[in-house]
């Protein structure tokens, strides 16, 4: 018994030395237990991903995160809700490696529409996944080191608070919080949603008619389905909880908002009569100003992403039929290699284009980052009913009767309000029941950490692939005459080039530029063929020679003549999306 208790004693001491040298050496090791791979270690700051996040806690988040990572995180307000709040961007970089805003910048922002909560959540994870995995994982540290992730957890702070807070329907409260006369009776949203129960989510109302065309399911008493012809019916829907709050014979026609503000951008804005929700002229909330604005100012943003929900689609532009002349072969060729690539990262999620397999929308956010801006921009929309078991059914989505049978399977209840009676002021003894508004929309919690994590998978590979320049060579051969011919390539080794195809031809942004300092220049030319010597001389500041676009995965090279024998001289690219690189001969 000694022996064993002196045996045991020893294994543990020298597994105790074992985690020690482990933790000297740096060694991946996590105590106690063992870390998941792709998971942060020990975070610094601990999260909890499978629940939806309020204004306050967004921003204590932000607090939280540049506290613990001070080199990585930064987050500032860049402008004010219609109330008041303020919208945070978080700046996601290696602060101490380059000049951050002459790195390639990835934009992703969540919430523009507020009750799809999970954009937000998404938007979190991936500034996060990021900061905690810095030390961890050397590809996040290279990405970092490269590229700077400018993140906005919400850009409807008002209507996000809101829905989280105040009797809703999982569909309301996609606007902002701008009121107007819908009804155009003088008054101002004086006809909300009705609480009927306080429960704090808007369900729907149904009440026994010998007329209605509608029964309860004998297989689930929360679903309601249509009778088949030659049946009879037991109940007639009226809607959503409500009551005609002034009088006119109406529920809940006179809410809050009704605009959307995804219809507010400048690229191919239509009016309110053409493209509802769009109001006076793109740029009305200051939300969205807030966000154009950032962009102006931050012409290095080279990838763009928005999240939404709901149907499993990454979609990119264009809205309308009308701008696919915009979209050139070279541009879809980029597209299609990052989304075809997303497509495999999430299961259920299809690549497809919004006009032509969704709907069509004017002065949507994405043509304006895309087209307004020539930034290679997706949209996902998040959750979908594939996800319920795992399958995809024949003909596209899937029927909503999944929805209950997912949640007396795996949420057992929790997701619908039982039906209830309630005594109505206009329509008498009804009953009141069916889904949650933070059900059918937005991810149950166990599902949103893993679509959290797909998602920001697909954003850091699009940040990636954003343009990674290098100078490949510098070649120098003396020329008669006191002179030297000097030729640098410059390669990007992604698949992102430096400016969109739309964005060269429309002059969105100035061009590259790869400049020879500390030489006297006679004359500067771009390299059209190598092996032929074909040339285009640049007669205007010949030292600093204009470069339309570096393609994806391509090289291109200049040509210098230069006085003497050249010393203490350097090549210098300088391209907005493309970042700062230089190199002494």
């Amino acid at each position: 018994m000694k022996l064993i208790n002196i045996l045991f004693v020893a294994v543990c001491t020298v597994s105790i030395l074992s985690v020690a040298n482990a933790q000297n050496n740096n060694d991946a090791i996590d105590i106690p237990g063992l870390r998941a791979v792709g998971s942060p270690a020990n975070p610094k700051v601990p999260m909890n991903w499978n629940r939806y996040h309020d204004n306050k806690q967004i921003e204590q988040f932000c607090k939280d995160l540049q506290k613990a990572y001070p080199s990585l995180v930064k987050y500032e307000s860049i402008g004010k809700s219609f109330e008041g709040r303020d919208i945070f961007v978080l700046s996601i970089s290696d602060f101490n490696n380059g000049i951050s805003d002459r790195k390639p910048g990835m934009w992703i922002d969540g919430n523009i529409h507020a009750n799809e909560l999970q954009g937000s959540e998404i938007a979190m994870y991936t500034a996060w996944y990021l900061a905690e995995n810095y030390h961890q994982v050397p590809f996040i540290k290279e990405l970092l080191q490269e590229k700077i992730f400018y993140i906005a957890p919400t850009i409807n702070p008002d209507s996000r608070d809101y829905f989280i807070y105040e009797p809703n329907t999982m569909h309301s409260s996609r606007t902002g919080r701008r009121p107007f006369d819908n009804d155009g009776d003088g008054l101002i949203a004086e006809d909300l949603y009705d609480d009927l129960d306080a429960d704090g989510h808007i369900v729907m109302m149904r009440r026994k008619s010998k007329t209605g065309r509608y029964k309860a399911d004998p297989e689930n008493a929360n679903r309601m389905i249509l009778v088949k012809p030659g049946e009879k019916g037991e109940y007639e829907l009226l809607g959503f909880e409500g009551i005609d709050n002034d009088g006119d014979g109406l529920v809940n026609e006179d809410i809050t908002g009704t605009y959307d503000p995804n219809r507010d951008w400048g690229w191919n804005w239509q009016p309110n009569y053409v493209q509802n929700g769009a109001l006076y002229y793109p740029g009305t909330l200051p939300e969205t100003m807030a966000v154009k604005n950032f962009f102006f100012k931050h012409t290095n943003i080279a990838g763009a992403q928005s999240y939404h929900n709901y149907g499993g689609m990454i979609l990119r532009g264009p809205g309308a039929a009308q701008d696919d002349k915009y979209y050139s072969r070279k541009d879809i060729q980029v597209y299609d290699a990052i989304g075809q690539t997303g497509a495999k990262m999430l299961p259920g999620y299809d690549y497809i284009v919004i006009h032509k397999d969704l709907y069509t929308v004017f002065g949507g956010e994405i043509d304006f980052f895309a087209l307004g801006r020539g930034i290679y921009t997706f949209s996902n929309e998040l959750m979908t009913t594939y996800k319920l078991f795992n399958e995809k059914a024949n003909g596209g989505l899937r029927q909503s009767d999944e929805y209950y049978e997912f949640d007396k399977l795996l949420l057992f209840g929790d997701a619908y309000v039982p039906w209830k009676e309630f005594d109505h002021p206009q329509f008498g003894k009804i009953e009141i029941g069916g889904a949650k508004k933070n059900y059918t929309r937005n991810h149950p919690g166990f599902l949103l950490l893993e679509d959290a994590h797909r998602n920001a998978a697909f954003t850091i590979y699009h940040a990636h692939h954003m343009p990674k320049l290098e100078i490949t060579s510098i070649e120098t051969k003396v020329l008669a005459g006191n002179l030297t011919e000097i030729v640098a390539t410059v390669w990007n080794s992604r698949i992102i080039p430096t400016h969109s195809d739309h964005d060269v031809k429309n002059k969105v942004n100035r061009p590259d530029y790869i400049r020879i300092e500390g030489a006297d220049v006679i004359v500067g030319m771009r390299v059209l063929d190598k092996d032929f010597n074909s040339t285009v001389e640049q007669k205007y500041k010949p030292d600093q020679i204009e470069v339309p676009s570096i393609d994806g995965m391509s090289e291109v090279r200049v040509k210098w003549i230069v006085k003497g024998s050249p010393k203490n001289v350097k090549i210098v690219v300088d391209s907005e999306k493309g970042g700062l690189v230089e190199k002494a001969i």
